[in-house]
């Protein structure tokens, strides 16, 4: 007769889904990373029952952008059981990240902790790698304390990995990839080591901080005419929206504050704008890129098209400034107290480890890989945004028609292409993508339609009450542009408290001014 131990342990394992029992992660040969197993492995379970007694599916989200945030806040907890996996446990509101980095707003107005959001589970950490066959991922845990330089961390761990942290696995029915894209670089000497990045909210900190650091050292004495000149000369590279509005936000700053503080200073203040295209804002036509470029030029700030920088390295002549050296001006190097580096997007490296794996589901002896974007190394998706898969002896031409939905895997936001689109890589993509596939998933109907992106249009920021807005619709610039880029970001922040923190900060800074203490 069995003990009641026994019987307790039946019923458990009745429970448990027949192919989980039959897997043991501790053993399991498809990770490349087994070392780690022995320090900080655990598994997870995806039992969780919901108040009718019935088991619920255990949803993974990777990632806490405009892409994951955006589908854990829209799918049923009801219905689904949802977990989300990412280094940060924000989410940021990209487009008014540039205001943070001046003081037009402080940062909390647009991070919402996605805690808040209900989770039945939350793991701060990087998705390593993931069994497509047994359904499993194993995850980094993120113990960094390196909160304040975000996009340097990261960066960091592409080009020279370091010892890795805990491991553990996590279990999943269905699995949404929304892990984003990483800062481009093109492998330019210096840009990783000297750059500041702007994408996340520590980039921003450091940012702001390192801009009112140069003003204080440009403003003592000991300081000479030519160092003041490199300390405050602010280079911003990337001539699309990020660095246009970036570009602008500062200029208020010195204008609207740090003049009144810094009067003196003021002569040799300089920002630029360099962009290796022979235009900058591809995004818009020409007449309201050449508006764009009129105010900056009015303003004062200098836009240098088709230059490339080849180097960046600190001046040993003047603490705390960097050299750039630009193809255009020979071996002449330019000194700045400041490179914003914003030329575009890389892709994210768990996307390119996954794409470069073969594996092999329990329903095929066929060696399968995902199907990847030629042009931008994106993970390619059908219009339902499930990923792709192909076999790997299939040579190129033959990819395109064997290509078949991996069971159970979406992808959605910057690291995938849905296939035979062509879509930019911007939060309305990704947010839109994010809708779609919660409510596809919550109907139970993911081929009822297809998603169709529709655009709003494209809004960017030129500083002094001004911008330029583009729509199938119409075209807006100026002050009246201004209004609406200002009210469709309020509108579109993700909760009531961000919806009354924001106006609330942007009235702050009009009759007070910005902070420009450092600390």
């Amino acid at each position: 007769m069995a003990t009641p131990r026994l019987r307790s342990a039946a019923r458990i394992a009745n429970r448990l889904p027949a192919e989980r029992l039959a897997v043991s992660l501790l053993s399991s040969p498809s990770f490349e990373h087994e070392p780690y197993a022995l320090h900080g492995l655990r598994r997870a379970s995806t039992v969780s029952n919901g108040g009718n007694g019935r088991r619920k599916e255990r949803v993974v989200i990777l990632g806490s952008g405009w892409a994951g945030y955006g589908f854990a806040r829209s799918l049923d907890p009801n219905k689904f059981e949802r977990i989300m996996i990412s280094p940060r446990s924000y989410f940021v509101f990209t487009p008014l990240l540039a205001g943070t980095a001046v003081g037009t707003l402080e940062f909390r107005a647009v991070l919402e902790p996605v805690r808040r959001l209900g989770l039945d589970q939350f793991h701060q950490g990087w998705a390593d790698d993931i069994d497509f066959a047994r359904k499993t991922i194993r995850v980094e845990a993120n113990i960094s304390d390196d909160l304040a330089s975000r996009t340097r961390l990261i960066m960091k761990r592409i080009s020279d990995p370091p010892e890795k942290g805990p491991m553990f696995d996590i279990e999943y029915d269905k699995l949404v990839i929304a892990v984003g894209a990483y800062s481009q670089t093109f492998g330019i000497e210096g840009v990783r080591e000297h750059a500041n990045f702007l994408r996340d909210i520590g980039d921003a900190r450091k940012i702001r901080q390192k801009v009112l650091q140069n003003f204080e050292r440009a403003a003592l004495p000991i300081a000479s005419d030519a160092d003041r000149k490199k300390l405050l000369h602010f280079a911003i590279v990337g001539g699309g929206p990020t660095g246009i509005e970036y570009a602008g936000e500062l200029h208020d700053l010195i204008r609207d504050d740090l003049k009144k503080t810094y009067p003196d200073l003021m002569k040799h203040v300089s920002i630029t704008v360099y962009d290796v295209a022979p235009k900058v804002l591809p995004m818009f036509d020409k007449k309201l890129a050449d508006y764009a470029m009129d105010r900056f030029n009015r303003e004062g700030i200098q836009v240098k098209t088709e230059h490339h920088i080849r180097r960046i390295r600190p001046d040993e002549e003047c603490e705390g400034c960097l050299k750039m050296k630009i193809t255009e001006y020979g071996e002449e190097e330019v000194g700045a107290g400041i490179v914003v580096w914003s030329t575009g997007l890389m892709q994210n490296p768990l996307a390119q480890k996954l794409e470069s794996k073969t594996f092999k589901l329990q329903s095929s002896d066929l060696e399968m890989q995902l199907q990847k974007d030629a042009k931008t190394g994106g993970i390619i998706t059908d219009d339902s945004l499930r990923v792709h898969m192909v076999p790997r002896a299939a040579t190129l031409e033959e990819r395109e028609g064997q290509a078949t939905p991996l069971p159970d895997v979406y992808g959605i936001g910057d690291c995938t292409v849905i296939s035979g689109l062509s879509l930019p890589a911007t939060a309305q993509v990704a947010s839109q993508q994010a809708t779609y596939l919660a409510k596809r998933l919550n109907k139970g109907d993911l081929d009822a339609k297809p998603f169709k992106f529709r655009n709003w249009g494209t809004m960017t920021y030129l500083g002094s009450w001004t911008a330029i807005h583009q729509s199938s619709a119409d075209e807006l610039k100026g002050w009246m542009a201004w209004v609406l880029w200002r009210t469709a970001y309020l509108t579109r922040s993700m909760s009531i408290r961000n919806k009354l923190t924001v106006p609330f900060y942007w009235a702050i800074s009009w009759i007070f001014g910005r902070d420009i203490s450092r600390f």
